[in-house]
């Protein structure tokens, strides 16, 4: 999840920017986040992959620059505040904004970017899976889908899915966009479930598992044309698909985050263009129609292409563009019956 920022992606300073929400946006005061530490064991980052598998949090790979190849450093912990390297040089190469899962008792690091604005880029449709996050097995060189980053990734009904993306990071245009939707049992035969999805093709999309449903959340293209959404749609199949809004309460944004959690969907911070804004706001819904901003006296400044978990009970957040990077780990927890109390 990369941002902001122009071409290089230089580091500038952040913009104060007051964001008018919608007259409709509700809100509501929650917890405040928790500072569990400031500098992580990794290197300042975004763009990785994340999963929770056999009671630890886990960080794969992600970006530093564009101009070098990204990290295949592997990192876990159970508390957010310890992190072990795991292994310093995993053997997957495409580990910028890859898809990443825990599925049938391994973790799974699928497609990716490799080697940012570097000659030899491209991007991968290899499928890699772990039990340990240190010995990793190649799955298949070549899924059937085509090399992508930066789509949407979730397990449901018994297997692992692949929903849209982009073939190009910087180089590409909106021919690159996808809205196919795959699955898989195993990570080496996968099924197209639908060529064209409901939603419009397009990356840095969220996609996350309620109740009985996929959601699509967001997204669109950074380069050459940026454009960003606010749309929610979801599948009880992942082949028929059911807009549930063309314009959510939060502004349109790429490189955000989404979670399900206390049976609601959760999307955090993320970052849109003109002006460059880095947002540090919480919003949640039931259903992917309503949304309302949740406030909190204590938060993580803005940024975008963060990690985050569901983990212990509690809302993480990790890494991402802060302007600078980030290596701060923060967590929240909103008790069971927080939404039942009324605002």
């Amino acid at each position: 999840m990369r941002g902001t920022l122009p071409l290089a992606r230089r580091i500038i300073p952040l913009l104060t920017v007051v964001v008018a929400l919608p007259a409709a946006a509700a809100e509501r005061a929650g917890p405040d986040w928790k500072l569990e530490t400031p500098s992580a064991a990794w290197r300042a980052r975004d763009s990785s992959g994340e999963l929770v598998h056999d009671g630890r949090m886990w960080l794969l790979g992600g970006w530093f620059t564009s101009h070098e190849a990204p990290p295949r450093d592997v990192w876990s912990s159970a508390d957010g505040r310890d992190w072990r390297l795991e292994t310093r040089d995993a053997p997957w190469i495409h580990s910028d904004l890859p898809m990443t899962l825990s599925f049938a008792g391994r973790m799974w690091l699928m497609g990716g970017w490799y080697n940012g604005r570097l000659p030899g880029h491209s991007a991968g449709n290899s499928v890699w899976s772990s039990s340990d996050g240190r010995t990793w097995r190649q799955e298949t060189a070549a899924a059937a889908w085509s090399p992508r980053l930066a789509a949407g990734a979730v397990v449901f009904k018994g297997r692992m899915w692949i929903l849209g993306g982009t073939g190009n990071y910087y180089f590409g245009t909106d021919a690159d966009l996808r809205s196919d939707v795959w699955s898989s049992a195993d990570g080496r035969a996968w099924r197209l479930e639908t060529a064209h999805a409901g939603w419009s093709p397009r990356a840095y999309h969220q996609a996350v598992v309620l109740g009985d449903r996929i959601y699509v959340l967001g997204g669109g293209n950074y380069v050459p044309a940026y454009h960003a959404r606010n749309d929610v749609w979801s599948s009880a199949d992942g082949v028929s698909w059911r807009r549930e809004t063309e314009t959510a309460a939060w502004v349109p944004r790429l490189w955000f985050s989404a979670v399900a959690y206390r049976d609601r969907l959760w999307v955090l911070g993320g970052w849109s263009k003109d002006p460059s804004i880095d947002y540090a706001d919480v919003w949640t819904s039931a259903d992917g129609r309503e949304w309302e901003r949740l406030t909190a006296g204590g938060t993580w400044k803005g940024r975008h292409e963060h990690s985050a978990f569901v983990f212990e009970d509690r809302l993480w957040v990790a890494g991402g563009h802060a302007r600078p990077l980030s290596a701060e780990v923060w967590s929240l927890h909103v008790p069971e019956d927080f939404f039942a109390r009324g605002r």
